[in-house]
């Protein structure tokens, strides 16, 4: 199987700052299909929570994203936008080293375009992160 339908261009605008564990922008080549995953919780098929840590929520969710990816035929270097939505952004902080190194064995140093936002809540009771993500796949 061939890159070049999905080969992905990182664009970081030397004015923007380099940034740190994202990327300001991902250009994906013509030719390639585009999947859109749902938002992704730590919870199980019951819709019951599995963890309680930040980091441990955030990396089984993550791994639900990356589940619908491969589901699709791809693989986490296809993935082009992130959003995580969290319930405390003080959480987040906190968990940045170990996030760092959840991130590094699922995605290795692939970073998608990203934002985290703050919110009130989120559907699954118990949620403190929910993860959505886009890819483009061959």
């Amino acid at each position: 199987m061939s890159d070049e339908p999905t080969r992905l261009t990182v664009v970081n605008p030397p004015e923007l700052g380099a940034p740190r564990g994202f990327a300001h922008g991902v250009l994906a080549p013509a030719g390639g299909r585009l999947l859109f995953v749902a938002g992704q919780t730590a919870a199980d098929r019951d819709g019951r929570m599995t963890a309680d840590s930040f980091a441990a929520q955030f990396e089984i969710a993550l791994a639900r994203v990356l589940a619908v990816v491969r589901a699709a035929g791809g693989h986490p270097e296809h993935l082009t936008r992130m959003t995580m939505y969290v319930t405390s952004i003080e959480d987040y902080r906190a968990s940045r080293r170990t996030l760092r190194d959840v991130w590094g064995r699922h995605m290795g140093a692939h970073y998608p375009a990203m934002a985290v936002v703050q919110v009130m809540g989120l559907v699954d009771e118990g949620a403190g992160v929910e993860i959505e993500a886009d890819a483009v796949l061959p």
